[in-house]
């Protein structure tokens, strides 16, 4: 493959894909038409496919104890705020209030100034009327265990 990437290029492999009958690119272009032309045509029902959708419960991936994994995005100490980033990219504005317990990764506790943006958390969090509030927020890192236990459907293969 690098040999034929590197004598026709990466054009010249995509014009074969477009002239071989059968490729999925040939497929496409409608008949008579160049594949410089830019029309569009719709696929045929056959060929479509529907997009895996994320389950909603994936969300808010939640331990036994109530706990939520996240990445700390940014802290708002002025405004009591913390912008959270959850593994799947999706970020959670949530205030923070004087009876918020911060901990370390080995349990004891610690103040909010010892978190700093990348910092990966496990958090506890009230969702109320208003705003999000963390009621419990930790230190800590996502074994490989867990991210197979929340966030991958397939088991660990040993």
């Amino acid at each position: 493959m690098n040999r034929l990437l590197r004598s026709f290029g990466f054009f010249g492999l995509m014009s074969l894909a477009v002239a071989v009958p059968g490729s999925a690119l040939a497929q496409r272009r409608p008949a008579g038409t160049r594949p410089g032309n830019h029309a569009q045509t719709p696929l045929r029902a056959s060929a479509a496919r529907p997009l895996p959708m994320a389950s909603p419960s994936k969300e808010e991936v939640k331990t036994t104890s109530g706990e939520q994994f996240f990445i700390v995005a940014s802290i708002d100490q002025q405004n009591s705020q913390l912008l959270l980033k959850r593994p799947t990219e999706v970020t959670v504005l949530v205030k923070v209030t004087p009876q918020t317990k911060y901990l370390s990764d080995t349990g004891k506790p610690i103040t909010l100034g010892e978190f700093h943006a990348g910092d990966t958390v496990w958090a506890k969090i009230l969702n109320g009327e208003k705003d999000p509030t963390v009621i419990e927020m930790r230190h800590g890192q996502m074994t490989v265990a867990d991210l197979h236990r929340y966030y991958l459907d397939y088991p660990i293969i040993k």
